[in-house]
């Protein structure tokens, strides 16, 4: 039996203030997060908890994707790096933000997403490619190290991250747009930044979340 349903999940995070805005709830109706998670747990995809998509790596809580979400606020037609993509649920979110409507007003959106692990960076490609964003070119998927970021195609409105690192790595600062923001866990804390100029950023951080590790090297 499938616990609960994805309408009764959305309603909870919009209750709880963790979805706030529009597009974000827009996404989260669209992309189903059963989607995402490996077929033997299909029937709790609709919790409100972390759950094992192999290789020792999880698809993130539902609260804490919201939270982030809203914390990094994605536009149509921005182009976004999320670094570690994992199944590939929050790419297809950041996916359907960018390539909403009106996306179509400022040269339409991109996300590229990082995955170090080459399953997980298939796995992510399958799931992303029924939602047609690979295809039209919306999301793309490397493999590699996300600590490095990916300069080909930066500069980015916006950086993600899903694995917790002991510090926002410089190279995510430098491929950064000048007024554009990363959110990303640092250690068991959410970090907000957002680039001031080339040298300064002004810093917000949320404590109290859990993550797994960013893997380098």
């Amino acid at each position: 039996m499938n616990a609960g349903s994805s309408e009764k999940l959305i309603d909870e995070l919009i209750r709880d203030g963790y979805l706030k805005t529009p597009p974000v709830i827009e996404a989260f109706r669209k992309i189903d997060r059963a989607d995402f998670v490996p077929a033997e747990y299909k029937e709790k995809a609709y919790v409100n908890a972390p759950l094992p998509i192999g290789e020792g790596q999880t698809i993130s809580q539902p609260l804490t994707v919201a939270f982030m979400l809203e914390l990094l606020e994605p536009k149509p037609g921005e182009k976004i790096l999320d670094i570690g993509a994992g199944s590939g649920w929050t790419t297809a979110l950041l996916g359907e933000i960018v390539s909403s409507s009106s996306s179509a007003d400022n040269g339409g959106g991109k996300v590229i997403a990082i995955e170090r692990i080459s399953k997980l960076q298939e796995m992510a490609e399958t799931n992303i490619s029924k939602y047609g964003f690979i295809e039209k070119g919306t999301v793309k998927i490397i493999q590699g190290n996300g600590v490095n970021g990916y300069k080909d195609e930066a500069p980015y409105d916006k950086i993600i991250a899903a694995a917790a690192a002991g510090r926002i790595p410089r190279a995510w600062k430098s491929q950064l747009k000048i007024g554009g923001r990363i959110v990303a866990p640092v250690s068991s804390s959410i970090v907000m930044l957002h680039k001031i100029d080339q040298d300064h950023f002004e810093k917000k951080e949320y404590f109290g979340f859990a993550f797994v590790p960013l893997i380098g090297g």
